[in-house]
This record gives C-alpha cells, sequence and structure tokens, in this order.
C-alpha cells in the first residue's frame, strides 16, 4: 500500500523547505514556500509526486516554479487556464488541496477518476486534507457510477477513510452489482469488503456474508466479519 493510502492526518511541518528542494533540485530562494505548503512538501508522497511529474514535465521551468512557487493565486490560476497540460494541474490542484484551498476541489475530483492509478492515489490524499464537506457526496458518486467501475478503486478507498454518512451506503451498493458470477472488477470489490470491515457498520453483514462464496474476497470478507461480531 502507498505511504498516501497509510495517511491521513497532517503532515509533519519539520525541515519543509529542504523537502521542497530535495524534491524539484533547486535551492536557495527559489526553494522558499509557504508554510502552508511546507505541511505538504515535508510529505514523501509530494516528494515522490515530484520526481513523476518532473519526468513528464521534462524538468521544465514551469514545473519548477509550480513546485516551489509561495502564491496561491498562481497555482489556482492554474486550474482554470486551458493552456496547462495535466501534470501542471496535477501539482496544482495537490498543493491547494493540501494547503486546505477548496478551490482545488473540482480538479481533486476529476484526477480521483482519473485512468493513471498514481494520479487517482495523490488526489485521494490530497482531498482527505482538504477536509471538504463536498468530497463524499462526490466520492460517493465516482463509485457507484457502474460506466466508470474500473477507476473505482480509489474512490471506494477514499469512502472508507472518510467515515462519512456515505461511505456505507455507496460501499454496499458498489459491491452488491459486483458479487455477480461474471464480473472482472475484483479488485474494487475487494476494496469495498475491505472498506466495510473498516468502518464496522452492521448493515453489510448479509452482503459480506455474500461475499465469503467468492476466492478473492474470501479471506478479507471473512475479517471483515470478525470485526462486526
Amino acid at each position: 500500500m502507498s505511504e498516501l493510502e497509510r495517511q491521513a492526518g497532517p503532515a509533519d511541518t519539520s525541515g519543509a523547505a529542504s523537502a521542497a528542494a530535495e524534491a524539484v533540485g533547486v535551492t536557495g530562494p527559489r526553494a522558499s514556500v509557504t508554510a502552508r505548503a511546507e505541511r505538504a512538501v515535508a510529505d514523501e508522497d509530494l516528494r515522490a509526486l515530484a520526481d513523476r511529474v518532473r519526468d513528464e514535465s521534462g524538468d521544465s521551468a514551469t514545473y519548477r516554479r509550480l513546485i516551489a512557487t509561495e502564491d496561491h493565486e498562481e497555482l489556482a490560476d492554474v486550474l482554470v487556464a486551458p493552456q496547462h497540460p495535466l501534470w501542471a494541474r496535477e501539482i496544482a490542484a495537490f498543493r491547494l488541496g493540501c494547503a486546505g484551498d477548496r478551490r482545488a476541489f473540482e480538479a481533486l475530483v476529476l484526477l480521483l477518476n482519473h485512468r493513471d492509478p498514481e494520479r487517482c492515489v495523490s488526489a485521494s490524499h490530497a482531498l482527505v486534507r482538504l477536509a471538504d464537506p463536498r468530497t463524499p457526496r462526490a466520492a460517493a458518486a465516482l463509485a457507484t457510477n457502474v460506466l466508470r467501475t474500473a477507476y473505482a478503486l480509489h474512490a471506494v478507498r477514499l469512502l472508507a477513510r472518510l467515515r462519512a454518512p456515505e461511505s456505507v451506503p455507496a460501499l454496499i451498493a458498489t459491491l452488491e452489482r459486483l458479487l455477480a458470477p461474471d464480473e472482472t472488477h475484483w479488485r474494487v470489490a475487494l476494496a469495498c469488503v475491505e472498506g466495510l470491515g473498516r468502518l464496522g457498520d452492521r448493515r453489510a453483514l448479509t452482503l459480506l456474508r455474500a461475499a465469503r462464496a467468492h476466492p478473492r474476497l474470501s479471506g478479507a470478507a471473512s475479517e471483515a466479519l470478525s470485526r462486526l461480531a
């Protein structure tokens, strides 16, 4: 499991500026960041994001500026200007989301449902930190969308982390349709089973018992049921 998926709380802020420099290979004034950005830059997973996007961006000047900028308005402008590539939008959304700026919400929700799993993971991490009240409804809509089941894994995992009123009903609805014998999205079903066990809601008992009949879900379903006992 990615470190992003294990961390739901605030990042340690110590050494943030030096972490920014390490992430993008810059030092001095160019590595200066705001206090809000420091909370995310100290995080190991932002460094991983920076390394991944650096390759995609060709280590461009724009990339370096977006990683190091102190200006949240500049980051927010990236999300609305049409000419920016996806990697730039991802940096801007991640940094704003981790800083608690709700202008990142729509971009992060789109990234949560992206075909690239790494982008989904970073979006989920930022959405947890953003703590926008719209997030549970958005994650539930993505998880239960029949046409987007192939990309629902991280929305399902996010619902379990959020522990919102929408979480259990959405996970039950998603798992229920994924227990069909010919269903191919077993990883999403497994995430539903694990999430329902983690949430510990007895509304899931009947469905989890049914999940035990599926070889790929049996172990996780039995563990989830033990938590509900």
